[in-house]
């Protein structure tokens, strides 16, 4: 392997033994304290010279194989590929060609950043997957190795003049400034923190109710006996309420860590991003690759007038975690920057949206009263068969509620198809507005239940290579007329032909205008060239 570490290639930081070999540690320590936790305390003491010793084997055994993985991990960047050379018990060799490059992401977390190295992940395009890890290398390493292979790429994707004859790019000198596109403030990062709430964090409660109600079972029965139902009934109140507001004190402090110090730059074709707290990210968003825009307004963001705007792009997106293609470019501003910032991304006019038949509305009060009668009739069953249970009738109260529900998930519904997007709004606690330019359309697709076809009506699913085939990340038209619904599927596909033919003929014109610079360079030289001869000729 050549590269510019010398004919070996380069190693990882060395600290990366450590520090990988820690993390390691750490996981199975988590599970030994829960293996643990679960037994009892005469088996422990009875087999804790057992497990001491283990635990010392398990400690020399991760140090020996960190040690060898370091020594049989080396990488190399050439002009056209990074070559990586790993594995210990099988040998594994990878040619990356930096054309299919779509993001190097660097990440740091607290002790990383204590220790000066970097974690790096090369992304290609059309894995939803990391192509290569390297962890971990210098901070220093890690930014040469996102910038230069940022550069490579760009030499490679020109005309080749940016190369010199060794193959190697030629360095451009002074870097240009990028350009700041949006940049989080301290008020619109507090703003952020406190407007949104992330619901995956109840699931820590629930998960954590079979270490946790055994303990505190025998303290709350001794507690609740003897007080009355109407005390019982305003503890739980207040318990869920203090509940709430706990769980939205942590999702404000993770958006707040998350969010901290977000910068978005643009560099050419490229999105760049920085942020983090404890763990701070940066990396790149290939413009090209952008598939649908999507501006989302929660509740409270929609309340106060503020917005968010994420992109999707085919295949994998920097920092996307389970969301796929999905990166967020503006976390918070007031809603008109927000369009604004997305026009400059993909130029589209913001439409005037058509809603759903009136009939749809009255679809969502059936559906919705027919769960809250399920549910009614769920509790009535387990008040007369299983156990006693006073409360049995309070999800009638949700009857209440159901013409609410039904007139405020109608209103939030839209659609608009111009002239060079497709438009599809939906969503009432967090509503996402997606905008679709067509040449990126992958496939239209109508569909409709049982149920729709009822009522009339049916769905319009406008499917990219960055959304999820059919699932919630699509931009979905839903509970149109049925004939509406034929008359948009086909409208977009025909409008998806007629952009796909305007930019093969501008790409063909690109091309050649490409060509007939090189023709003018190449003749511009034979001439310069003649001239230095006949010079010659005339001085000899």
């Amino acid at each position: 392997m050549t590269g510019t570490g010398g004919a070996s290639g380069t190693r990882l930081h060395p600290l990366s033994i450590p520090y990988r070999a820690g993390t390691r540690i750490v996981e199975f320590g988590w599970a030994l304290v829960l293996a643990l936790f679960g037994a009892s305390s005469g088996l422990v003491a009875s087999y804790r010279w057992y497990a001491i010793g283990a635990v010392a084997l398990l400690v020399l055994a991760v140090l020996a194989y960190q040690v060898a993985e370091y020594r049989r991990f080396q990488y190399a960047l050439t002009a056209e590929t990074l070559d990586i050379d790993s594995g210990v018990l099988s040998r594994r060799e990878r040619e990356i060609p930096l054309g299919r490059v779509q993001n190097v992401d660097v990440s740091q977390n607290v002790v990383q950043r204590v220790l000066g190295i970097a974690t790096v992940n090369v992304e290609t395009a059309g894995g939803g997957e990391t192509e290569a890890v390297l962890a971990c290398v210098s901070t220093e390493e890690a930014e040469r190795l996102q910038r230069e292979i940022r550069r490579r790429k760009r030499a490679l994707e020109g005309d080749g003049d940016e190369e010199t004859e060794a193959g190697e790019p030629e360095p451009t000198g002074a870097e240009t400034p990028d350009e700041v596109v949006f940049e989080l403030d301290d008020r619109s990062l507090f703003l952020v923190s406190v407007l949104s709430f992330d619901p995956r964090l109840a699931s820590v409660v629930f998960g954590a109710q079979p270490f946790i109600w055994p303990v505190l079972a025998p303290m709350l029965e001794s507690v609740v006996s003897g007080l009355s139902l109407a005390v019982l009934v305003l503890a739980a109140a207040a318990v869920t309420l203090v509940g709430v507001v706990l769980l939205w004190t942590a999702s404000a402090a993770r958006t707040f860590a998350r969010y901290y110090g977000f910068r978005l730059t643009r560099d050419g074709d490229d999105l760049r991003y920085e942020r983090g707290l404890l763990q701070r990210y940066s990396g790149t968003i290939p413009l090209e690759k952008l598939q649908t825009l999507v501006v989302t307004e929660n509740v409270l963001m929609r309340r106060y007038g503020y917005a968010a705007l994420r992109v999707e792009t085919a295949g994998y997106a920097p920092g996307s975690g389970s969301s796929g293609g999905s990166a967020t470019v503006v976390p918070l501003a007031d809603r008109e920057a927000v369009f604004a910032l997305g026009q400059r991304l993909e130029p589209f006019e913001v439409p005037e949206f058509e809603r759903p038949p009136a009939r749809a509305r009255r679809r969502y009060l059936g559906r919705y009263a027919l769960a809250v009668a399920g549910l009614l009739a769920v509790t009535t069953l387990v008040d007369q068969f299983v156990v006693a249970y006073p409360l049995w009738w309070t999800p009638a109260l949700l009857f209440a509620l159901v013409p609410v529900a039904a007139h405020y998930k109608y209103v939030n519904l839209g659609y608009a198809a111009t002239e060079n997007h497709a438009f599809a709004r939906r969503g009432f606690f967090a509503r996402h507005t997606h905008v679709v330019p067509y040449y990126r359309v992958q496939t239209v697709v109508r569909r409709a239940t049982v149920f729709q076809r009822r009522w009339g009506l049916a769905d319009v699913v406008v499917d990219t290579a960055g959304s999820g085939g059919g699932t919630s990340g699509d931009a979905v038209v839903q509970d149109i007329d049925a004939e509406r619904a034929a008359g948009l599927a086909d409208g977009v596909a025909d409008r998806l032909r007629t952009a796909l033919r305007e930019r093969v003929r501008a790409r063909r014109e690109r091309n050649k205008q490409k060509r007939n610079g090189r023709e003018r360079r190449e003749d511009g030289r034979e001439r310069t060239d003649q001239g230095g001869v006949s010079e010659r000729d005339d001085a000899a």
